[in-house]
């Protein structure tokens, strides 16, 4: 099988409609701008409250009416922002299911005068009542030090993701994120290729259809290529546009995403979930993992 990938350089908060897309999403990721005064190259991010959240009505707005009945969004965000958030989708058409925490891993950012914060939210909401695909992922984190006994068949991903790790500026962001020549980011605000991988096996089948209208590195769509999505990418900074072109046309070894599929196999039906073809796994050897996928750009 094979999936398509169209990359479109375009200021999103004005293209989104099915004539650009040229079909349907199942899928939304959504991680816009935070308006916290970033330097980035083609957006200003120091938009008064109110303009600010008059666009992301209408970008909502926007991919519920380019949305499949059922299909999903995930809209992350600071987590002062939530209350805007819930209401933005609820005003713009979207069916509230999940409000997500992602706690970071690395150390909290402090307060004087509040509790110091760890985490973002992640909202997840359908076109519809009920999502038309959902799939109950089971992970086997590290057992807690009151429990005394191995789970069998590990447990059910919550709304509580404190198993990934975002990708910060220093030594913890590895190989994945995606450094200039002098070694410094590329792009400060870069995903985690496990965080997409998790809402991909959640809210998508294999040949549907995944949306990222704020792209970035493009992190979403090389998840969706390696899991046999189609994915539609929209970036309207150039220099990105090409970063995500050269990731589609040949994986680095940073963003192979196979090494993720023994964190899910407790996961019942994770080969059709997953869209991959799995070979010589035996049950007492489920970490030596020979995996293949096809997809073209």
């Amino acid at each position: 099988m094979h999936s398509h990938h169209k990359v479109i350089q375009t200021d999103s908060i004005t293209t989104i409609h099915r004539d650009i897309l040229g079909t349907e999403v199942d899928l939304t990721f959504l991680d816009p701008p935070f308006n916290q005064s970033k330097d980035y190259s083609h957006h200003k991010d120091n938009l008064p409250e109110e303009e600010y959240w008059q666009m992301m009505c209408r970008v909502c707005a926007d991919i519920a009416s380019v949305t499949s009945e059922g299909g999903a969004i995930y809209f992350m965000q600071r987590e002062k922002k939530t209350e805007r958030v819930l209401q933005t989708l609820r005003e713009t058409g979207w069916t509230f299911q999940n409000l997500i925490i992602w706690k970071k891993k690395t150390s909290a950012v402090p307060s004087m005068n509040r509790f110091g914060k760890q985490f973002q939210i992640i909202v997840f909401a359908t076109k519809g009542t009920k999502p038309r695909v959902f799939h109950r992922l089971r992970i086997n984190p590290p057992l807690l030090p009151e429990y005394r006994q191995e789970r069998e068949n590990g447990v059910y991903v919550t709304d509580i993701w404190d198993d990934i790790r975002e990708l910060t500026s220093g030594y913890f962001a590895g190989d994945e994120a995606i450094r200039n020549e002098e070694g410094n980011r590329f792009h400060k605000q870069q995903a985690p290729l496990a965080l997409l991988t998790r809402i991909i096996l959640s809210s998508s089948n294999v040949g549907d259809t995944v949306f990222d209208p704020f792209s970035g590195t493009g992190t979403t769509a090389i998840a969706a290529q390696q899991l046999n999505r189609n994915s539609i990418s929209m970036e309207i900074a150039p220099e990105n546009v090409v970063c995500i072109r050269q990731r589609l046309q040949e994986i680095r070894p940073a963003d192979n995403i196979h090494k993720l599929y023994r964190d899910y196999l407790c996961t019942e039906n994770l080969e059709e979930i997953w869209g991959i073809g799995l070979v010589e796994v035996t049950p007492n050897d489920k970490s030596t993992l020979s995996l293949f996928s096809d997809g073209a750009v």
